[in-house]
């Protein structure tokens, strides 16, 4: 059998691959995927932010998830993840607007930074503390 550089999320659902081992992991991933991507993101930084968390009323998709965030200076925002990355869409929970046009940033690190001064501070602290950790490791 040939193997091809093929990612099983771009196939369509009826190729019949659903029967084929080599696929069968991938069933009903396609879904959750961004949703999972989201989740992972909110567990990554929620000790910097006031609230973090998955929108439950807004649609995620295979391609696309909102996260929503309130800032330590209690700034509230809706995020868009998709595949170019994060960017703000409504500066409230659980709603887009299509007027906004703000950049994407590859990571949440930065967008946060580019938001959140309060959150900069935090995870830096985090950094330095983990820094001083590792070093006192190393020395013992």
């Amino acid at each position: 059998r040939m193997e091809t550089d093929c990612n099983p999320m771009e196939l369509p659902n009826n190729t019949g691959f659903e029967e084929d081992s080599d696929y069968r992991d991938f069933e009903g991933t396609d879904v959750k995927d961004m949703r999972l991507e989201a989740e992972a993101v909110v567990n990554d930084v929620l000790f910097a932010v006031s609230n973090m968390f998955v929108s439950k009323t807004l649609p995620c998709a295979e391609d696309v998830a909102y996260i929503n965030v309130e800032t330590r200076e209690r700034n509230k925002y809706c995020l868009e993840l998709t595949e170019a990355g994060l960017r703000v869409v409504a500066y409230d929970f659980d709603q887009t607007d299509d007027r906004l046009q703000t950049p994407y940033h590859e990571t949440v690190y930065s967008l946060l930074d580019s938001l959140s001064p309060a959150y900069r501070e935090v995870f830096g602290n985090a950094l330095l503390q983990r820094l001083e950790a590792l070093k006192k490791e190393s020395q013992s």
